[in-house]
């Protein structure tokens, strides 16, 4: 069982270091529901590929200087949606970095673009019991969770955004094992993803 753990970790790290040599200025950008495991997948993601772990939530609040569910409560979803746009968009000249989404910001299609100009978007994908009883914990901290039946409310996000979401580079299940497994397999699976881009690149030079 040693060996078997020592030699998946060597992997890992070959894997990761492949992704940073690849990677460029390029930013990994975590999309996907509230309760998916964005920030703390994306720091333990961050540390195996030693460059920073930025929180695109985080980051709305310090510029407002309030939380995110006091913005939506005085200045409403669509000022929220305007800001984090602008926020994100700053973000992406900044890597190369983890960067975790904001559950509704992939939904904007010139954020989506962005993405796709500046970085490699990965999608973590729960199933919606799964993410009923991560979120039902913190739910008075989502502004969106606030009104109605939670359970239906994240039903209803998820048949309008699950399309959306699918439109990412990699889809990766977060399911309910440990964070280190989700990440183990990210970085496997975008590793084969670069490696797969740059022989298309090489393919395509031929």
């Amino acid at each position: 069982m040693t060996d078997i753990t020592i030699q998946n970790d060597e992997e890992l790290n070959a894997a990761a270091a492949a992704i940073g040599a690849a990677l460029g200025r390029r930013s990994i950008v975590l999309v996907g529901m509230m309760g998916v495991g964005k920030s703390s997948v994306g720091r333990r993601l961050s540390a195996r590929l030693s460059i920073p772990f930025v929180d695109a939530d985080a980051e709305i609040e310090q510029a407002a200087g309030m939380s995110i569910a006091d913005i939506f409560a005085k200045y409403g979803e669509a000022y929220f949606r305007s800001g984090e746009a602008r926020v994100i968009a700053r973000l992406l000249e900044s890597g190369p970095q983890v960067l975790a989404a904001g559950g509704g910001a992939f939904i904007n299609e010139e954020t989506r673009a962005l993405i796709k100009a500046k970085g490699i978007s990965i999608w973590l994908h729960a199933e919606l019991d799964v993410l009923v009883r991560r979120i039902t914990k913190r739910k008075n901290e989502r502004p969106l969770l606030q009104d109605g039946d939670p359970t239906e409310t994240l039903r209803r996000l998820l048949a309008e955004r699950e399309p959306i979401y699918a439109q990412a580079d990699l889809t990766i299940e977060s399911r309910e094992v440990a964070h280190d497994a989700v990440v183990a397999k990210t970085i496997t699976s975008l590793a084969a993803f670069l490696r797969e881009a740059a022989s298309r690149r090489g393919a395509a030079g031929a």
